[in-house]
């Protein structure tokens, strides 16, 4: 077995199920807490670091409610302990506003939750709540990652840094590249533009890890661009269920793996939990 110990780390993220896929899409979908928590013990085998948790109601429609989370995030943590991140999800998904976003993440206080700006903060009568709540989490420790859909998202992202919104430190952003559209397909050249705005960031921008998800078989070949570039990556089956030969991925682990095993052969290693809590918070 390589000794990856001294290799560079990436951070390999794991999106197993997402807000709007069901098991008619994919048979391994993970939705229910006993799922969730296999699934994210066979994640860990394969090299992830991170699970972005996305939770359903009685019906199978996406959730933000605490009732609903709480019983998969026990799962989780009785199946994997603290070797995960987990990241819960305040995706709207069209049904949630600002206010119920927020809520869901003062009653939880997760370790760590992923935020959209466009969502969170969609005009300036929405700065002086947001800011409050980013603040919040920063005093908690929550990691929030910023979830950027353009270069003019990373924009947003710098501007409200500059002005103090956004505090400067234990956070993350993630690059989007593409859309949730139908036959959506994504490129590692759609990588390009964000990090041209981020660069454009200057110090701002120095110490934020940055990572990225991207949409069909493409997947692997936009996350290994990525993690060469410095940044960490996200994949999994809310975003895409295709190896890179277009083949359907038996399930969540087989695209952990397989990136996993790529990162190896350019001399990169997956990045543990630990190392990652160490990534945003430096001074624990």
């Amino acid at each position: 077995m390589t000794d990856t110990s001294a290799l560079p780390a990436v951070a390999i993220a794991v999106a197993p199920n997402g807000a709007r896929k069901t098991r008619a899409d994919h048979p391994a979908l993970p939705v229910t807490p006993d799922e969730l928590a296999a699934c994210a013990r066979d994640c860990l085998d394969a090299g992830a670091a991170m699970l972005h948790l996305h939770v359903r109601r009685a019906d199978g429609r996406h959730s933000l409610a605490a009732a609903d989370y709480r019983p998969a995030i026990e799962a989780v943590r009785r199946s994997v302990g603290d070797a995960l991140v987990l990241q819960l999800t305040s995706e709207a998904v069209g049904i949630y506003a600002p206010p119920e976003q927020i809520a869901m993440v003062h009653e939880l206080r997760p370790e760590a939750v992923s935020v959209a700006l466009r969502e969170l903060v969609p005009d300036a009568g929405h700065e002086t709540d947001a800011a409050d709540f980013f603040c919040w989490m920063a005093r908690e420790r929550i990691v929030p990652q910023y979830i950027l859909y353009s270069d003019g998202d990373v924009l947003r992202y710098l501007d409200l840094r500059r002005r103090g919104l956004i505090p400067p430190a234990g956070h993350g952003v993630l690059f989007v590249l593409g859309r949730y559209s139908q036959g959506q397909r994504s490129a590692p050249s759609d990588l390009l533009p964000f990090l041209a705005a981020w660069h454009g960031g200057g110090e701002l921008t120095a110490g934020v890890p940055w990572s990225m998800c991207a949409f069909g078989a493409r997947e692997a070949g936009c996350a290994l661009t990525a993690a060469l570039l410095g940044g960490h990556v996200r994949v999994g089956f809310e975003n895409n269920m295709l190896l890179p030969d277009g083949s359907t991925a038996t399930d969540n682990a087989a695209l952990v793996r397989g990136i996993a095993e790529r990162l190896q052969s350019l001399g990169l290693a997956p990045m543990t939990a630990e190392a990652l809590r160490t990534l945003y918070h430096p001074d624990a």
